[in-house]
């Protein structure tokens, strides 16, 4: 049995999986202007239903897909004289997955995760630059304080002000984003792991994998700029 045309179709789905991802990136983006604008609660929210019904579709996606998979290995395996229903055999092995299906799914989703851990993140700086323009701050605090976000603005590699901030979601310590790359590069050549290159950090297995872009720190770092 040939399954060419199967593999056409997993291909296809893997594009959609990938506009799929898109979105939920446009999604938190657009969450994060709104927070930015002062716009944080109804309208944030409205987002946040978004997400989870991208993440929603992804499950769904995934399930179908996997039901594709398994079929096919299954027919390879048994080698049956016929050619069985490809059709029903997918549908009932779908409809099995998705019978598992929980709301701690979408949760647990890795771009939901994300969008929401960005959330918490921009709502602390956003928060932080709500207490700065209130002026019964001291002004010995307000210049503390900037000091202590300007220091997070440095890569601990490079050691100048970080254009593309990376994060890494073992230890939570961001790097440029090219510096770090180039580091697990040269480890993995030289058949090695690499260490977090923050001062005190005991993680010692930094993975490409681990490293998300943190787009609150770069809003925040071009915010200072821009003032």
């Amino acid at each position: 049995i040939s399954f060419n045309c199967v593999d056409s179709s997993l291909s296809s789905l893997k594009n959609c999986q990938s506009y799929i991802n898109t979105g939920m990136d446009i999604a938190t983006h657009v969450a994060l202007d709104l927070v930015e604008s002062f716009n944080d609660v109804e309208d944030v929210n409205s987002v946040e239903n978004v997400m989870l019904e991208y993440a929603a579709m992804d499950r769904e996606l995934n399930h179908y897909m996997r039901a594709i998979e398994e079929t096919v290995n299954q027919i390879k395996r048994e080698k049956p004289e016929n050619i069985p229903d490809l059709k029903n055999l997918v549908k009932e092995k779908f409809t099995a997955l998705e019978s598992k299906n929980s709301d701690s799914d979408l949760q647990r989703n890795e771009k939901y995760m994300y969008f929401k851990d960005q959330l918490k993140e921009m709502r602390k700086q956003f928060c932080h630059q709500s207490d700065n323009g209130n002026e019964a701050i001291e002004q010995i605090d307000e210049d503390i304080a900037v000091t202590q976000s300007q220091m997070n603005f440095i890569c601990p590699i490079t050691q100048v002000e970080m254009k593309r901030p990376v994060r890494n979601k073992v230890c939570g310590h961001t790097y440029e984003e090219d510096a770090i790359l180039k580091i697990i590069q040269t480890r993995k050549q030289q058949k090695k792991k690499v260490r977090c290159p923050k001062i005190g950090c005991s993680h010692a297995d930094v993975k490409g994998s681990d490293l998300v872009p943190d787009e609150v720190l770069k809003r925040a770092i071009d915010s200072q700029n821009k003032q």
